[in-house]
């Protein structure tokens, strides 16, 4: 009987191990964040990242041409004009073709570069008809999130590594998370009440500087519902690291169920919103 007894106590810690990992492995499975050992992008989930993650293939295309034909070149000098090939060496000061064509090639490259960087630079800056307007405000250290058209308002600090519940993430998670909807294009306007800061969402591609009386503008329109996680990018004090941003994207049905919820607890004053708004969007 005490065989028996053990024996069912055992199996049922194994099945609550492998139930609060797999609760784990869900949850992890749906946020993008840093992984251990990373190479290369974050999951993209905005149509702004799948644009600068198609260029970023092209270029890494370029930049191996280049490479491979910079090494046949030193490789083809070593070999060609070697010492014990050329004992008198070559007095030759300068080739006008050459000169030309070691000047007009990098000139074409950085043109065919250019065209769609510049494109996918104004296609990032502005939003067109954009769905919903948030206001970022950076501080030293945490984040503060102004729904201007929804009248709510609410600041997002870091949670302390002490109070982290399990599975959360030490040094990204935060007591309020900015949420939007899934499908619905964000105009985000940011600024900083006292030094440079950075607002940086890998998943979203999406990385501006906010600046102390300056609104800089952007945009991002999440195509999956899940958690996602930034940082400060830009080096503001003592505590930059501890300045994590997380954005969770709900379908249209959650979102509307939590905005209920959120004009509740995170209320504005009605009267300061409108103003405030026309300031801003007339920047």
């Amino acid at each position: 009987m005490d065989r028996i007894l053990g024996f069912a106590v055992s199996l049922a810690r194994r099945i609550g191990w492998a139930a609060a990992t797999l609760a784990v492995t869900t949850t992890v499975a749906w946020a993008d964040r840093p992984r251990e050992w990373q190479l290369g992008f974050q999951d993209g989930v905005t149509p702004t990242f799948h644009q600068l993650n198609e260029l970023h293939n092209w270029l890494l295309v370029i930049i191996t041409l280049i490479t491979v034909f910079v090494l046949a070149l030193l490789v083809y000098v070593c070999v060609r004009f070697r010492a014990s090939r050329n004992p008198v060496p070559s007095k030759t000061t300068h080739h006008t073709w050459l000169e030309v064509a070691w000047t007009g090639l990098p000139v074409v490259i950085l043109v065919l570069i250019a065209i769609p960087s510049f494109k996918l630079l104004y296609y990032a800056d502005r939003a067109v008809d954009p769905d919903m307007t948030i206001k970022v405000q950076a501080h030293q250290w945490y984040w503060s999130y102004e729904y201007l058209d929804q009248q709510v308002a609410f600041d997002s600090n870091l949670i302390p590594e002490a109070d982290l519940k399990p599975g959360q993430l030490r040094l990204l998670e935060v007591d309020n998370r900015l949420v939007v909807p899934v499908g619905k294009k964000v105009q985000v306007l940011i600024t900083s009440s006292d030094v440079m800061h950075s607002f940086f969402m890998p998943s979203f591609g999406v990385q501006l500087y906010s600046t102390p009386g300056r609104t800089n503008e952007t945009w991002f329109q999440v195509d999956k519902a899940g958690v996602y996680y930034g940082q400060c990018n830009q080096i503001c004090g003592v505590n930059h690291a501890y300045m994590p941003i997380v954005v969770e994207a709900m379908e249209p049905a959650a979102y509307d169920a939590w905005l209920v919820q959120a004009k509740t607890k995170f209320a504005m004053d009605d009267s300061a919103a409108s103003p405030r708004l026309a300031a801003l969007v007339s920047r």
